[in-house]
C-alpha cells in the first residue's frame, strides 16, 4: 500500500456525453463494468453514456449510476493491467455519490448492489421535494464561518423555510440548499455582506440538507438490506470526514449523508494529515482535483479517466 497517495471519487455533475467511450473500446475489463451496471438497473445507460442525449444524461437518476460505471471502469482497467488497488494507495474517499465508488473500489460492496443503490437513490431523491420548491447555491469567496452566520441570521427572522449548508467543498467554495425562496435569500444576504460571488446550481433538488428525509428513509431500507465487507483499504466517509471500517456504521453514514453536510475540505486536510501527497482523481471530470487544490498546497494531483492516462501514471 502506498499512504502517499489518495484515490478520490466524483460525484454529480462530472456527467458528460461520451464519458467512458473510449476506455470501454480498449479496456475489456472496463466493458465488463458497464455491462455490469446495465444489467443491474435493467437499463442500457451506457448507451446514453456514450450518446446522449445530454439532458436525460443529466437527470438525477441517470446520473449517479453513470458516475459510478465511469469511476469503477478506471478501477478495473487498473486492476486488469496493475494489480489490485491495495498496492497502489492506502485511502479513498468520494464526493456525495462518489462515496458508494469509493467503497465499491475498496471492495466493500459489490458494483451491481452499488450501482443498483445508486438508481434508488437518485429516483429517492428526486422524488423528496415536489419540483420547483427547493434550490441550491454555490456561494465563492467566503468561509464556512461566514456562511454558517449569515444562515443564523436567517433563520431567526423566518422560520417557515429552510436552508443548510450542503457541501463545504474548499476553503472559498460553500454549497446551500433547502427551499428555493430561502437559498436566493441567503444569496442576497452574501451579496450584502460583500462575499464575491453567488451562483444558482442548475440542480433538480435541493440535495444534503434536511428537505431530503423521505429519501434517507428510503435509503435506510435499501441499506439494510445490502452486505457489506470490510473494506480493503481505509475509506473516508463524508458525514464525519474520517475513514470507516465497521459495516454497519459504513450503512449509516450513507444514509446520513443524504441529509447531512458533505465535509469535503475536512476530509482533504485529513487525508494531508495522513501524510498524503497525491491525490488521483478517478473517472470524468477534474472537479475534485481543482477542490484539492484550492484547500492543500505542496500536492500533486492527477485524473484518469482514460486508457492512455492510466497507462502513462502506472508506467
Amino acid at each position: 500500500m502506498n499512504s502517499s497517495v489518495a484515490f478520490l471519487f466524483p460525484g454529480q455533475g462530472s456527467q458528460i456525453v461520451g464519458m467512458g467511450a473510449e476506455l470501454a473500446t480498449q479496456s475489456a475489463s472496463a466493458k465488463a463494468v458497464f455491462e455490469q451496471v446495465n444489467d443491474a438497473i435493467s437499463q442500457d445507460l451506457f448507451s446514453i453514456m456514450k450518446e446522449g442525449p445530454s439532458e436525460k444524461l443529466q437527470l438525477t437518476r441517470n446520473a449517479q449510476p453513470a458516475i459510478f460505471a465511469s469511476s469503477l471502469a478506471v478501477i478495473a482497467d487498473i486492476e486488469e493491467r496493475f494489480g489490485n488497488i491495495e498496492n497502489h494507495t492506502l485511502f479513498v474517499a468520494g464526493h456525495s455519490l462518489g462515496e458508494y465508488s469509493a467503497l465499491a473500489a475498496a471492495k466493500s460492496i459489490e458494483i451491481s448492489r452499488a450501482a443498483h443503490l445508486l438508481r434508488l437513490r437518485g429516483i429517492a431523491m428526486q422524488s423528496a421535494t415536489p419540483v420547483g420548491t427547493g434550490a441550491m447555491a454555490a456561494i465563492l469567496g467566503a468561509d464556512i464561518e461566514q456562511i454558517a452566520e449569515l444562515i443564523t441570521t436567517l433563520n431567526s427572522k423566518k422560520r417557515d423555510y429552510l436552508v443548510q449548508i450542503a457541501n463545504d467543498n474548499s476553503p472559498a467554495q460553500i454549497v446551500i440548499s433547502g427551499h428555493k425562496q430561502a437559498v436566493e435569500d441567503l444569496c442576497e444576504m452574501a451579496r450584502q455582506a460583500g462575499i464575491k460571488r453567488s451562483l444558482m446550481l442548475p440542480v433538480s433538488a435541493p440535495f444534503h440538507c434536511d428537505l431530503m428525509a423521505p429519501a434517507a428513509d428510503v435509503m435506510s431500507e435499501h441499506l439494510a438490506a445490502s452486505e457489506f465487507r470490510t473494506p480493503q483499504v481505509k475509506v473516508f466517509c463524508n458525514v464525519t470526514a474520517m475513514s470507516e471500517e465497521n459495516v454497519q456504521q459504513l450503512r449509516l453514514n450513507l444514509v446520513r449523508q443524504v441529509t447531512a453536510r458533505v465535509r469535503w475540505r475536512e476530509t482533504i486536510l485529513n487525508l494531508s494529515k495522513k501524510g498524503v501527497t497525491h491525490f488521483v482523481e478517478i473517472g470524468t471530470g477534474k472537479v475534485l482535483s481543482g477542490l484539492v487544490k484550492r484547500t492543500v498546497t505542496d500536492v500533486r494531483t492527477t485524473s484518469l479517466q482514460s486508457f492512455q492516462d492510466i497507462t502513462n501514471y502506472f508506467s
